[in-house]
């Protein structure tokens, strides 16, 4: 005979309710029926578990033993199957989110806090890393989702466009033109450059310099860098200027002032995308979507 969940609730809620009427009243059976599973119970286990009187029952030792362990048993159960159901909806879990360097300052603390409240069961693993790493990584489920600018597309993933983002003059807050309230990026046609060198911001010095030759000049190029923080402290040093995306102001760099160009050009825009491989869990769909509403603003 097995201790089916049907048993234990039956015999829970007689044991709370200490009465045979009321109990096969609240599990919507007669009582004849009820009094038989609790007879049934009672030889599985091979032991007495209630006593009867005409006042009704009263629980022997084994009796409540046997109800608290019955009722820890039906709630871990109905938190496996709650938990079940709530992975496959894609409300919990655990995902491996790769980003690249220039989206953690500003996109991905929104995306976290936003998870964290409306997506609680979800428990994010963040790796770091350049775009083609990153790609690598998903391609190879190292990472299930990929937060990065500038995608290439590529038959093996899926890419979802989030939201784009213009680039920005960050200049040395003492400089003449930063008082102004924007500028074109003409107006730095005289100004030494700092850019990005041959590293994970690759594709950002070659938008810079296509949007450079638009605007009709070829910038002098005085410094390179790896990462936004080396670009910002050459500007912050006074001796060049550089583009960045205009959210790196979040970053609050002292001795820099960012201003936004009127430029039109459109490698002064960049995307920010999502990667995944084909047919992702819903977890990963449910992040997805989040990250589409929270990036988008």
């Amino acid at each position: 005979m097995d201790l089916t969940p049907r048993l234990l609730e039956q015999f829970t809620v007689l044991a709370e309710e200490k009465h045979f009427g009321r109990a096969a009243s609240r599990l919507m059976m007669s009582q004849p029926p009820l009094s038989q599973a609790v007879q049934r119970l009672e030889r599985i286990i091979g032991t007495r578990l209630l006593d009867r009187s005409s006042q009704g029952v009263s629980l022997t030792a084994a009796g409540e033993a046997f109800a608290a362990d019955a009722r820890r048993i039906l709630e871990a159960q109905e938190s496996a199957l709650s938990r079940a159901r709530r992975i496959a909806s894609g409300e919990e879990g655990e995902l491996r989110v790769g980003f690249v360097n220039s989206l953690g300052h500003w996109h991905l603390p929104r995306l976290l806090a936003d998870a964290a409240e409306q997506l609680p069961g979800l428990r994010l693993h963040l790796r770091q890393g350049s775009t083609a790493a990153l790609i690598e990584l998903v391609r190879s489920g190292t990472v299930d989702l990929a937060l990065v600018r500038q995608p290439t597309f590529d038959d093996d993933l899926t890419v979802h466009r989030l939201t784009e983002e213009r680039l920005a003059a960050a200049l040395p807050a003492a400089h003449h033109l930063a008082g102004a309230n924007r500028l074109s990026l003409a107006d730095l046609r005289e100004e030494s450059f700092a850019l990005a060198g041959d590293g994970p911001l690759l594709q950002l010095a070659q938008r810079v310099l296509l949007a450079c030759d638009r605007a009709g000049f070829v910038p002098t190029v005085r410094a390179h860098a790896d990462d936004l923080p080396g670009l910002l402290s050459y500007a912050a040093s006074g001796l060049c200027v550089t583009l960045a995306p205009e959210h790196t102001a979040a970053l609050s760099f002292p001795g820099v002032r960012f201003l936004p160009l009127t430029d039109e050009a459109p490698e002064l825009t960049t995307t920010i995308a999502a990667l995944h491989r084909p047919g992702a869990d819903p977890a990963v769909r449910s992040l997805l979507a989040l990250a589409a509403a929270s990036l988008a603003g």
